[in-house]
């Protein structure tokens, strides 16, 4: 085997308040996931997530923001 195929890369990931993570997301090293932002299931994130998106796809892409107006603390 290729020494490639057995070398994990690992870096600081950083997810904000309040953020959703779908089911089966990969989440790239060096990536920020903002406040209130939607990651959809089996996404891929290669870049940052900005604040109150809803991101989906591969690689992850906004697809929509959120009305910060309608966020709530519960």
């Amino acid at each position: 085997m290729n020494r490639r195929h057995s070398t994990y890369t690992y870096g600081k990931v950083t997810i904000r308040k309040n953020a959703w993570i779908g089911m089966n997301v990969t989440i790239c090293p060096r990536v920020t996931i903002g406040r209130y932002a939607v990651v959809g299931a089996g996404a891929v994130v290669t870049k940052d997530i900005p604040d109150y998106a809803v991101a989906a796809g591969v690689p992850a892409k906004v697809i929509r923001y959120q009305d910060p107006a309608e966020q709530t603390e519960l």
